[in-house]
């Protein structure tokens, strides 16, 4: 047996809604959210990893005296891990509408916030636009991107052709390709943007 297993308690195998199991997608949830592999999550709590992948697999019971170092490596409340009760938390698959995350941006006028949850394939986010904003020059980078224009209007420039987009047009090109955006209207612009690379590996001006 791993070492650092008799922190935890084993049980059998229970539904998707078990509370072992929901505890253990939000560890890993977190633990994705800061680049941290198993190794150096466990090696900054104090957990093996045998122990570590067991409570993130929902095989295991976190014990008290575990919640504490683990929630102090991973950098938030104990409550944050088992809390019940009151505004849901974001797990592995979900992101709740007030606790996204907002990404650095470059460019004043432009906010971009996380709509994927940690570990996803695919990149989703809501930019806003505000009127006159817009990225300084074009830029290109690797994989693959989507958006729908949910609220007011943009310009879009993909590979020199611009393209004048307005509430439920949409698009979608290869990011190799140079781009750029702006909004040229008079109410801030909503875009659902979908992209194939991580947030950290998007080089862009905007």
């Amino acid at each position: 047996m791993d070492e650092g297993l008799e922190e935890v308690i084993e049980k059998p195998v229970r539904d998707a809604n078990d509370a072992d199991i929901l505890v253990g997608r939000r560890v890993r949830a977190l633990r994705l959210e800061r680049n941290l592999s198993l190794a150096d999550l466990g090696s900054k709590a104090g957990i093996s990893i045998g122990a570590l992948s067991q409570i993130e697999r929902g095989i295991s019971s976190l014990r008290v005296r575990v919640i504490w170092p683990l929630a102090a490596a991973l950098g938030v409340e104990p409550s944050a891990l088992i809390g019940e009760g009151g505004e849901p938390a974001n797990d592995l698959y979900c992101v709740r509408a007030g606790m996204r995350r907002t990404l650095p941006v470059h460019t004043e006028g432009i906010e971009k916030f996380l709509l994927s949850p940690p570990g996803a394939t695919l990149t989703g986010m809501l930019v806003t636009v505000e009127p006159n904003g817009g990225t300084e020059e074009a830029y290109a980078h690797a994989g693959h991107e989507f958006g729908y224009v949910s609220v007011g209007e943009v310009e879009l420039v993909i590979d020199g052709t611009t393209y004048n987009l307005k509430q439920g047009d949409s698009f979608a090109f290869k990011s190799t390709l140079l781009h750029a955006f702006r909004n040229n209207g008079s109410v801030a612009c909503e875009i659902i943007w979908i992209n194939t690379t991580k947030p950290s590996e998007v080089r862009d001006n905007a």
